[in-house]
């Protein structure tokens, strides 16, 4: 059958105004009746206390995107936050290592902060959220970290209420950063956020050109921070690595993310025997370099014996205000010329790299999922943060049914 021009025309014509129709609409929405009307979300309203809440799910706008939460990490910081409230953010909804998928996107959002496509469907986390602050726009935004922008999971409650990932769903508002992870299964999205904190101090540390591929490295204390950091420096091809630890558990669990030498703090009296049992692991010789991972100011002042003249320290244990450690500046830092670098959460740029190192973690055979030790429902949040406290694991994590 031959078709005309005029068809033709007419054809496409019909085509565009069907494409315009549906592009007039304000989001992209999931299929009916998958988002409900309200969500509930755990709200921290007194020190040690979590109430699940609901509330109305808003109207997104155009440059907004509803994400249906997966799952969420208990970070160090949320069980500070529950236990103290030492950034006097109650009531809050906390959690910011969180990862879900997209239920409803505004009709401005095309792409994630790495410039990969979205779509609803996808798999995404969140990043930092940049403040309205005409001063943040003078940096590069791969320079600026979570202490000059906001995180969900650790911003004060509003209208909304859906600041954090301990939900159903979050909302994720204008000036967020974002990233499509559809690629990375469910354990691996909720490290990428305690990840990026590693990979934040391993850049660190190597601006003091120190740390390299044969360096003698110490890591002190072996929590999931201490325990990520041992992978990272794994994925690098650092072999030498002793860690260092008071529980047994957690050093038996430091060998199989890589560690070669295991020095328990507890069968040692004092910062001289301890120092030389560091020396020992690694057969007569000191550390080059040192990553400080606990919230300890003791454990902060010893560190400084584990190192040689001239090597490096990274600490970055101290996310909230653990208190004063005690050094000597002339035989601590001066005499031995040590090399130090602060480091605190994690930038844009970050992230990304995250992303790489733990499909580099995965091929090398480092059993990233294992850190993920204990799940609960979000309707036991409580018990979740207990846990934490009592030390009875590693990564705790909220995963929604």
């Amino acid at each position: 059958m031959d078709i005309r021009s005029e068809q033709i025309e007419a054809i496409v014509k019909e085509v565009i105004a069907n494409m315009n129709k549906g592009s007039a609409s304000t989001t992209v929405k999931a299929p009916a009746g998958a988002v409900p009307k309200t969500a509930k979300a755990a709200v921290l309203t007194g020190l040690e206390k979590f109430e699940i809440k609901e509330f109305p799910i808003p109207e997104i706008g155009d440059d907004e995107i509803l994400v249906k939460v997966e799952g969420c990490g208990v970070c160090g910081t949320d069980a500070h936050e529950y236990k103290r409230d030492p950034f006097g953010l109650i009531p809050v909804v906390l959690g910011h290592e969180g990862t879900g998928e997209i239920v409803k996107m505004g009709k401005n959002v095309k792409r994630d902060s790495a410039g990969k496509s979205l779509s609803v469907g996808d798999k995404v986390v969140t990043c930092l959220v940049f403040k309205d602050d005409p001063e943040i726009t003078m940096f590069d935004m791969n320079k600026v970290n979570v202490g000059a922008a906001d995180c969900y999971g650790l911003t004060p409650d509003d209208d909304k209420h859906l600041n954090g990932w301990f939900a159903d769903y979050i909302l994720v508002k204008k000036g967020s950063t974002i990233f499509n992870v559809s690629h990375l299964d469910l354990d691996s999205r909720i490290l990428i956020e305690p990840s990026a904190v590693l990979i934040h101090a391993v850049e660190r540390a190597k601006t003091t050109g120190i740390l390299k591929f044969n360096s003698r490295v110490v890591i002190q204390g072996c929590g999931p921070i201490g325990l990520i950091c041992i992978a990272v420096l794994r994925t690098m091809g650092v072999e030498n690595i002793v860690a260092v630890d008071g529980e047994q558990k957690r050093l038996d669990f430091a060998k199989e993310m890589g560690a070669t030498g295991f020095v328990n703090f507890k069968n040692y009296k004092d910062r001289t025997e301890l120092a030389n049992g560091v020396k020992e692991a690694f057969g007569g010789y000191l550390a080059d370099f040192a990553f400080q991972c606990t919230g300890s100011a003791v454990a902060h002042s010893n560190v400084y014996s584990f190192i040689r003249a001239g090597g490096g320290l990274c600490e970055l244990g101290f996310f909230v205000n653990g208190g004063d450690a005690t050094i000597n500046p002339h035989f601590d830092l001066c005499q031995k010329e040590i090399n130090l670098v602060g480091s605190w959460t994690y930038n844009l740029r970050d992230y990304a790299t995250t992303f790489d190192f733990l499909k580099r973690a995965k091929a090398i055979g480092i059993p990233m999922e294992k850190l993920i030790t204990h799940k609960y429902p979000l309707s036991q949040i409580n018990e979740a943060l207990q846990t934490n406290l009592k030390m009875e694991g590693l990564k705790i994590a909220i995963v929604n049914e």
